[in-house]
């Protein structure tokens, strides 16, 4: 059965900083639903309560009907939820290979895992040349694959996305859009997209909520935020 996750009314602070006010969220299943905001807006902070690794001080977090909010990170991942992390933070000493295999780490050991890895080869064609590379030479593009397809290598049904364009070329920047359009459409996962390009994040998504401080101050679906006079003023610079 397909599960929806829900975030509901979550308070996040750093200290005296408070991050989040009372955010309220849903992403059904197979949907991509996009998080735009400018810099300090709670994006990030949203996706790390999500995550388990800023717990909220007020609020509840729920996938599938179970609430997740005060589970660890490695029992959310568990419950079927994954990230792929602002920076890409692959581990740049270990190879293609061994970043895939870090990924997988709930699976056991065997043919299972390798044939894992093997479906991240066919997905990201040009991580299967560099399968022996060491991950800190790849590109910023490359990178950025590898740390979405290790985030795949837990078999997750939410794909959490924090910042995939960020420092890429133009050209790469679209075909990364492309590949999370493929990976919505053909793995059936709910992505959350969390994205400074408010363009690609608008065209790419069902469904967008835009933050302002901590709050959501705009919520709809991405085609007609898009439309909207102020999101075109604030963040598409139309």
């Amino acid at each position: 059965m397909s599960k929806a996750l829900q975030v509901r009314d979550i308070h996040v602070e750093y200290g005296h900083r408070v991050a989040i006010s009372g955010i309220s969220l849903d992403v059904a299943p197979a949907q991509i639903v996009s998080l735009v905001g400018s810099n300090g807006a709670g994006k990030t902070s949203t996706l790390r309560a999500i995550m388990g690794l800023r717990s909220p001080s007020q609020g509840e977090i729920s996938f599938g009907g179970v609430r997740i909010d005060k589970m660890s990170p490695p029992d959310i991942v568990s419950q079927g939820i994954a990230l792929s992390p602002e920076g890409r933070r692959v581990f740049p000493r270990m190879t293609v290979h061994d970043n895939l295999l870090v990924g997988g780490y709930l699976q056991p050991q065997g043919s299972s895992l390798h044939a894992s890895v093997e479906r991240m080869f066919g997905f990201f064609p040009k991580l299967k040349q560099r399968r022996d590379q060491m991950a800190g030479l790849l590109s910023g593009g490359e990178q950025q694959m590898l740390a979405i397809a290790r985030a795949l290598m837990a078999a997750p049904k939410v794909l959490l996305l924090d910042e995939p364009s960020l420092g890429l070329a133009p050209i790469m920047v679209q075909e990364i859009g492309r590949l999370i359009e493929t990976i919505n459409r053909e793995q059936g996962l709910s992505i959350v997209l969390v994205e400074q390009n408010a363009n690609l994040a608008l065209r790419l998504c069902h469904y967008a909520y835009v933050l302002e401080n901590g709050r959501i101050a705009l919520s709809g679906p991405g085609a007609e935020l898009a439309k909207s006079d102020y999101v075109q003023r604030a963040y598409l610079g139309v």
